[in-house]
């Protein structure tokens, strides 16, 4: 196991992957700008290396535009000087998760009007597949005036590059980070990936079986919440690796929200296990959050061995309590989908019961009376990729 593994272990709750990767990266680029220059030429996004100046910042906030309903923090920011010109370079990197809707496009508006600058490069890294941004991202970054150069590329290629060009112990060891999270994947097909999909329409009936029509019935006569949106389930695995049922509490939408099945089921370690249960998620913006919060932080205090925590910070994020058990835990039962049915329905009595000794929120939806003209002003998107953010 690496180093870097190892540490990341030691964060509590969620461990945040991405971020700590990106501090990785920035870090190791900082003190090897000759690998960043020559990464860089590698994939054409520049053409030169006369700088004499080279400067590399993370989580880099930028205060909303007009046009912007929020804040944006940028992940890497590359800032090239040549001494008489600066060629600046937004990344935004995703390992199990995939950009947010129009965040990509905020990106490119916030780097349009930096002023001063030469070059305007956007770069988009991904571990898996990615076709949301597609051609028309590309197309909208070259509309800008003055226009923004766009990038897609792979983790799996920096890999590759840096396989080949870097042999020191920081390096090594983060190829081996990278080969645990599944970072070094080529283009070809494995034993494992040629098994994963001969058998996936009997993982998906399977759990669309224990998910059926019983408790599906049970969970929308529990919390059948305002909002009657339905979550695109196949999207929910594909973009944020869980398989869930959901339902509104409040008329702002999915900005209080349950969600009950199978997550983690891309786990980044093949001998990890998924798990499955229910959680109770507010967002950051939701008017209602810190009465929210208070609740849920009464909830794990009292049941620290039933529930467990994601992100109950004072600071704005996306906030969680979770009841889940590990699929191991049903591989012995005779009647595995029985019994993982009867757990579901044993998690919605236990989030009924939370919700009436913790929460002020009806079992019906939050009534408008509730949501407060901030909320009403910043209503949510309701794209798959913007519902689910933990």
């Amino acid at each position: 196991m690496s180093l870097f593994t190892n540490l990341l272990n030691l964060h509590s709750g969620n461990k945040p992957r991405e971020d700590f990767f990106t501090e990785i990266v920035a870090y190791f680029l900082s003190l090897k700008k000759d690998i960043l220059i020559d990464w860089l030429k590698h994939h054409s996004i520049i053409s030169d290396d006369n700088y004499s100046s080279v400067k590399i910042s993370t989580q880099q906030e930028h205060k909303r535009i007009e046009s912007h309903t929020e804040d944006s923090r940028l992940d890497i920011v590359v800032e090239l000087s040549t001494g008489l010109t600066t060629d600046v370079i937004f990344i935004e990197s995703k390992i199990g998760s995939t950009a947010g809707w129009g965040q990509l496009e905020k990106y490119a508006d916030i780097l349009s009007k930096l002023e001063n600058i030469r070059h305007r490069i956007l770069i988009y890294i991904t571990r898996d597949y990615d076709c949301d941004p597609k051609p028309t991202i590309k197309e909208y970054c070259l509309e800008l005036s003055p226009k923004i150069n766009f990038f897609q590329l792979r983790w799996y290629q920096f890999y590759s590059f840096l396989e080949k060009c870097a042999f020191d112990i920081l390096a090594q060891e983060i190829l081996i980070f990278m080969r645990n999270n599944r970072m070094a994947h080529n283009n070809h097909l494995s034993s494992i990936d040629i098994l994963t999909m001969v058998n996936f329409n009997k993982t998906l009936n399977f759990i669309e079986a224990t998910l059926n029509d019983e408790v599906k019935k049970e969970f929308k006569q529990a919390f059948e919440g305002v909002n009657k949106a339905e979550l695109d389930s196949l999207y929910q695995w594909k973009s944020k690796n869980r398989y869930i049922i959901g339902t509104s509490f409040s008329i702002k939408r999915w900005a209080f929200w349950c969600g009950l099945g199978y997550f983690d089921l891309n786990p980044s370690n093949l001998t990890d296990y998924p798990y499955l249960g229910i959680f109770l998620q507010v967002s950051p913006n939701f008017g209602e959050r810190p009465k929210i919060i208070e609740s849920m932080q009464k909830v794990i205090n009292d049941k620290p061995n039933i529930w467990t925590p994601a992100n109950l910070t004072i600071l704005p994020a996306w906030s969680a309590i979770f009841y889940q058990r590990s699929l191991q835990e049903f591989l012995s039962e005779k009647d595995q989908l029985s019994a993982i049915k009867l757990f579901f329905q044993e998690s919605i009595e236990e989030l009924k019961t939370v919700q009436k000794q913790y929460f002020n929120f009806p079992c019906k939806g939050v009534s408008i009376e509730e949501i407060t003209e901030t909320d009403k002003e910043e209503d949510l998107d309701t794209s798959p990729s913007f519902i689910a953010s933990l």
